[in-house]
């Protein structure tokens, strides 16, 4: 008995030494910026899965790229879809092991499934109404998934699938907390949704800009307010993103006013009930996506924009400029290397120290 309490201590403390050992003090100042795809659309979808480079843009263009470590492509495959000869704008993309799911906006909203291996295609959902713009989509494992957009009925419009996507669910607004007037959401980056385990959490944006949260992946839902900027259209939080169960970002601002740095960021260290700003007048505007870089214990960001790439390595409180290259989202492959994406391009970042 007492050999296996010894051995149980040891085992306790060497797992909690190998936890440890995963956090990096990056100390990232430059980043440089590789193009390794170019085409006439406007890309706000990226994914990565395992060595599959995934993503969703304008003008109906979707595709895929088998990529190795370095980011080297190996196979490219492009494709394009329209709907009754009208060509489709997707701005959200999410995939499981056998198949990857882009989401388009406007009506009729239009979910389509594509297989990784052979490429078969079909609409797992359909949506027709005035209103309808879906923003953003994930899945919390290989079955379960959810996409969320502006409201069409008094609420935000969240659809969930079960069965790895072969069905797609709407809630209905009596499930669900309802929405203020003008209160909707951006489809900027694919940020508006995060998910830790079976926490999920959305921010909206426009008049209101708040935290939607569910603690048991869409079941029931609480809303939280936040200090971020809005009050009109163009305002609020336009991605979000959480290092661990109670470590969260916001970050947004007025894309028509880029160069206004108040109440754009901010943070919780309570799983999203309370919001705290950060750097408020200082460090960086509005930038359309923000990313924990992985291992970096929560201090370390990256957020991104039109007018360019910013880092924080003191949990958001200062910020530093370190690219003027424009992209919407950015997605991490490792802890220094990402694949960035916005108009008419993909790129691939490396992040540095400076020597």
């Amino acid at each position: 008995m007492r050999f296996l309490l010894l051995l149980l201590v040891v085992t306790l403390l060497f797992n909690c030494g190998s936890e440890q050992q995963k956090l990096v003090q990056h100390n990232f100042s430059e980043v440089t910026v590789e193009t390794i795809f170019s085409d006439s659309t406007s890309i706000r979808a990226i994914e990565i899965y395992d060595s599959l480079l995934m993503f969703a843009g304008s003008n109906g263009v979707y595709g895929t790229f088998e990529i190795d470590d370095k980011l080297t492509i190996k196979n490219k495959k492009i494709n394009t879809l329209d709907f009754e000869g009208e060509k489709i704008h997707f701005r959200a993309i999410a995939d499981t092991e056998t198949d990857f799911f882009i989401l388009s906006i406007a009506s009729p909203a239009l979910l389509y499934k594509i297989n990784k291996e052979n490429r078969e295609t079909k609409v797992v959902y359909k949506e027709d109404h005035e209103k309808v713009f879906y923003d953003a989509m994930t899945f919390w494992n290989n079955k379960e998934g959810i996409a969320m957009g502006d409201p069409t009925d008094g609420c935000l419009s969240i659809i969930i699938t079960r069965d790895g996507g072969e069905t797609w669910n709407k809630f209905s607004c009596e499930d669900l907390p309802k929405t203020g007037e003008g209160e909707a959401a951006f489809a900027a980056s694919n940020g508006n949704i995060a998910i830790v385990g079976n926490h999920t959490w959305i921010v909206s944006g426009g008049m209101k800009s708040r935290v939607f949260y569910s603690s048991d992946k869409g079941n029931s839902w609480q809303v939280f307010e936040t200090p971020i900027i809005q009050g009109i259209e163009t305002t609020g939080a336009y991605s979000m993103d959480f290092y661990d169960e109670s470590n969260g970002v916001i970050f947004g601002g007025d894309y028509t006013k880029p160069e206004n740095k108040k109440r754009n960021k901010a943070v919780t260290t309570d799983g999203g009930k309370t919001w705290n700003l950060i750097a408020d007048g200082v460090g960086v505007g509005y930038k359309s996506c923000i990313r924990y870089i992985p291992n970096g214990g929560g201090k370390e960001m990256i957020a991104l924009g039109f007018t360019g790439i910013s880092i924080s390595n003191d949990s958001g409180n200062s910020w530093k400029d370190i690219s003027k290259e424009s992209f919407y989202t950015l997605r991490f492959i490792n802890d220094s290397v990402a694949v960035a994406a916005g108009k008419n391009r993909i790129a691939k970042l490396i992040f540095k120290t400076k020597k």
